[in-house]
C-alpha cells in the first residue's frame, strides 16, 4: 500500500489552516496507539531532563511530536529534522504563525548524514527506522549527537507482525517500509553496538492494539489506495469504528505485552 501519497494529500490541504493543522495533531492523538505510548514514555523521560533540555524530533513529519512536546514542556529547545523538505517548509511556516517559533525549529536533513555532536538531552524517532535501509548509521549518528546522559526514543514495529508482516512470504503494508519490523535482541544489539546503555525494548501493539489499527488505520488506508473519494465516507466509518478503537487502545497502553507488532525502545548515552 503506497502511504507517502495519502500523507501528501492529506498535507496539502490542512496546511493553509492553522485550525486544520491543529485538529489534525488533536485527531493523530486520539488516533494513533503509537502517539499514546510515546506521550507515555515522554511523560517518564522528562522527569529526568533539565527543564531546558535540547531535543531532537527525528524525522518529524507533520510536526506532531514536536507540537506535542513543547506543550508538554514550555523550556525545551526542540529541533525536528526530515529529508521531505515539503514538510519542513510547512513545519517551520505553522510555527512561526503559532508564534513558537523562538523554541522549536525544522531543518531538512538526511540522518544518514546527521553530524551534530553532543548536542542533545534527547532523540526522540517515530515510525523512522523502519524507512531506513542504513540504520545502524544512523543509530551511530544519534549517539554521537547526544550529550553524556542523554536519551533516545525509538517506536517502531517489530518483527511479530509489524507493518502486517507474519512471515518471510509478507510484504510491508506500507511499501515505503524497508524492513517488516525488529527483534528485540536485533534492535538490542546494534544499540549496543553502537555505544548506548540502558536498552529497554517493550513490546506495544498487543492483541487490542493490532485489533484497533486494522480498525483506525489499515482499513482507511486500504480504502484511500482504492481512491480518494472514499475521504467522503471516512467521517461516516469513524463515527462507528473510532469509540471501539479508543477503548482497544486504553487496554493496549494499561497492559504488559508479551508479544506485539510494536516496539517501544528507549537507551542511554554513557
Amino acid at each position: 500500500m503506497q502511504y507517502e501519497p495519502i500523507k501528501r494529500s492529506l498535507g496539502r490541504f490542512i496546511t493553509k489552516s492553522l485550525f486544520l493543522r491543529k485538529t489534525l495533531y488533536f485527531l493523530l492523538d486520539l488516533l494513533l496507539l503509537r502517539t499514546w505510548h510515546v506521550k507515555k514514555a515522554l511523560r517518564g523521560i522528562g522527569k529526568h531532563l533539565p527543564a531546558d533540555a535540547s531535543v531532537l524530533d527525528a524525522g518529524c513529519g507533520f510536526g506532531q511530536y514536536s507540537w506535542r512536546m513543547s506543550r508538554m514542556n514550555p523550556g525545551w529547545k526542540i529541533k525536528g529534522v526530515d529529508i521531505d523538505k515539503d514538510q519542513i517548509e510547512d513545519c517551520n511556516t505553522f510555527f512561526k504563525k503559532t508564534g513558537l517559533s523562538g523554541k522549536v525549529s525544522f531543518q531538512t536533513c538526511d540522518l544518514t548524514t546527521l553530524s551534530d555532536l553532543n548536542c542533545y538531552n534527547l532523540i526522540i524517532s517515530v515510525d523512522v527506522m523502519e524507512h531506513i535501509e542504513k540504520d545502524v548509521l544512523v543509530l551511530n549518528n544519534f549517539y554521537r549527537s547526544l550529550k553524556n546522559g542523554g536519551i533516545l526514543l525509538i517506536s517502531t514495529p517489530s518483527d511479530k507482525g509489524g507493518s502486517d508482516v507474519h512471515d518471510g512470504e509478507d510484504e510491508s503494508f506500507i511499501d515505503e517500509h524497508v524492513r517488516g519490523g525488529y527483534g528485540l535482541n536485533e534492535i538490542t544489539e546494534k544499540l549496543s553496538a553502537a555505544g548506548f546503555i540502558s536498552v529497554d525494548v517493550r513490546y506495544t501493539y498487543g492483541i487490542p492494539g493490532s485489533i484497533a489499527w486494522r480498525l483506525s488505520m489499515k482499513y482507511p488506508i486500504k480504502m484511500l489506495n482504492l481512491s480518494y473519494m472514499f475521504f467522503i465516507v471516512l467521517p461516516f466509518y469513524y463515527v462507528i469504528f473510532f469509540p471501539v478503537s479508543l477503548i482497544l487502545n486504553i487496554f493496549d497502553l494499561c497492559l504488559t505485552h508479551k508479544t506485539g507488532t510494536g516496539l517501544l525502545v528507549t537507551a542511554r548515552k554513557e
